[in-house]
C-alpha cells in the first residue's frame, strides 16, 4: 500500500530493506552514524544492523573507495556515501581505472557491485567547490551506471535495483529533493536502471530533464498550458544508460526538442541527446534541437552572481515559446517567488 515519505525517508527505507534481504550489504561513510544520518536517510540503520555493517570512515575518499572495491570483488554489496560530489573527485582513480573496468579486463568472471551515493545541488552561498553537478564526467566513463532520481517512488526503487546490480553505480541525489514527498510502498520494489519515465504528456515539444530540474520543468509546463502549450517532460531518471526508445518516440510525435541539463553546457548530457536526435531523428524535426544548461564557467559563491548563473521554470518556460514561435508574455508577473533565489522554497530548512 502507498503512503506519502518523503526522498529521504525512501532512501532510508531502501537501505534498511537491502541489508535486510541480504548480509551482504553494508553502508559506510563521513558521517554515516551521525545524529543527522546524511540528510536523514541513515538515521537508525547502525542501531538496526550494528557497527560491522553501518560505520563511519576516515576522511581518505580514494582509500575507502578502495576498499570498497575490494569487498565488492569479494562478494559483498557496499554502499558508500559522500555528503558532497565534490568530496568524492579524489576518488576517481579508483572508480575510472578500477571499478568502471574490471568486469571486462576479466572476461567478465568477476564485477564490482558497488552503489555510491553522491550528493549534488547548490544553494545558500555554496561555491564553485561544493555545488557541482558532475553527472556528465560519470556518464562519459564505459562501465559506471550513472542514477539521478527525482522523485521519491524513483529513490526507493532505483537504490535497491542499484544496490542489487552487479555493476558499479553513481547514485546521485539533489539535496533539494531530500524533503520532496510523494507515494512510495511499503514493500521492496526495483524501478529498472536505463527506463526513463514520462512525468506530463503532452504534443507540442519534447523536454528532457533530471533530478531536481525536473521540478523547475514541471512549473513551467503547468503554465504553458494555460496558454496552450501541451509537452512531453522526459525525467532520463539515469544518464548513462540513457533511454533512447522513449526520447526517440516523444520526439518523433512532438518533432521539437528542448533537452535541459544542471551541469555546463558544453559536453553534457543535453549534448548527447541533441547529437543523437539531430542524427538518428533529422527527418522528425520541424525545427533545430535546444539545449538549456548552465554556463560553462565555475558557479559564482555571491547571490548577486547566483541570480544570473542558474536556471529555474521562468527560463524554461521563455524558451519553449520562443521555440514555438509564440508571442511574448509577462513572465515575471506570472513566476513571482516569495523567498531567495538560491533555495527552491521557504519550505526548505537545510541542511547545507
Amino acid at each position: 500500500m502507498a503512503r506519502k515519505i518523503s526522498y529521504s525517508q525512501a532512501i532510508n527505507e531502501a537501505m534498511s530493506l537491502a541489508m535486510t534481504e541480504s548480509s551482504k550489504v553494508i553502508t559506510y561513510g563521513l558521517g554515516v552514524p551521525d545524529p543527522k544520518g546524511v540528510f536523514g536517510t541513515t538515521l537508525g540503520l547502525q542501531e538496526k544492523f550494528g557497527i560491522d555493517r553501518v560505520f563511519d570512515t576516515p576522511t581518505s575518499e580514494n582509500a575507502m573507495t578502495g576498499i570498497g572495491i575490494g569487498v565488492s570483488i569479494n562478494g559483498f554489496r557496499p554502499v558508500m556515501v559522500h555528503q558532497r560530489v565534490d568530496f568524492f573527485l579524489l576518488a576517481l582513480d579508483q572508480v575510472i581505472n578500477n571499478a568502471a573496468k574490471w568486469r571486462v579486463m576479466f572476461g567478465g568472471i568477476s564485477n564490482v557491485p558497488i552503489t555510491i551515493r553522491l550528493i549534488v545541488g547548490h544553494g545558500w552561498g555554496q561555491g564553485p567547490t561544493h555545488s557541482q553537478n558532475l553527472h556528465s564526467i560519470f556518464s562519459h566513463i564505459p562501465g559506471l551506471k550513472v542514477v539521478m532520481p527525482t522523485t521519491a517512488y524513483d529513490a526507493k526503487g532505483l537504490l535497491l535495483e542499484s544496490i542489487f546490480d552487479d555493476d558499479p553505480v553513481i547514485f546521485l541525489e539533489h539535496r533539494w529533493l531530500h524533503g520532496l514527498e510523494s507515494d512510495v510502498p511499503e514493500k521492496s520494489y526495483r524501478v529498472p536502471i536505463g527506463k526513463a519515465s514520462l512525468l506530463k504528456e503532452g504534443s507540442d515539444i519534447t523536454i528532457t530533464a533530471m533530478s531536481y530540474i525536473c521540478i523547475e520543468a514541471m512549473h513551467a509546463i503547468k503554465e504553458l498550458n494555460k496558454i496552450g502549450i501541451s509537452c512531453d517532460l522526459i525525467d532520463l531518471r539515469t544518464t548513462s544508460p540513457l533511454d533512447w526508445n522513449t526520447i526517440k518516440r516523444s520526439v518523433s510525435k512532438t518533432g521539437r526538442i528542448l533537452s535541459i541539463d544542471s551541469s555546463s553546457g558544453s559536453f553534457s548530457v543535453a549534448s548527447e541527446i541533441i547529437a543523437k536526435i539531430s542524427m538518428e531523428c533529422y527527418d522528425s524535426l520541424k525545427c533545430a534541437p535546444q539545449r538549456l544548461a548552465l554556463d560553462d564557467m565555475p558557479s559564482p559563491t555571491s547571490i548577486g552572481l547566483t541570480d544570473q548563473y542558474y536556471f529555474g521554470a521562468k527560463d524554461i518556460f521563455r524558451m519553449v515559446i520562443n521555440i514555438l514561435g509564440k508571442k511574448e508574455v509577462p513572465i515575471e508577473k506570472i513566476f513571482v517567488k516569495n523567498h531567495p533565489h538560491d533555495i527552491p522554497g521557504d519550505w526548505f530548512k537545510g541542511p547545507f
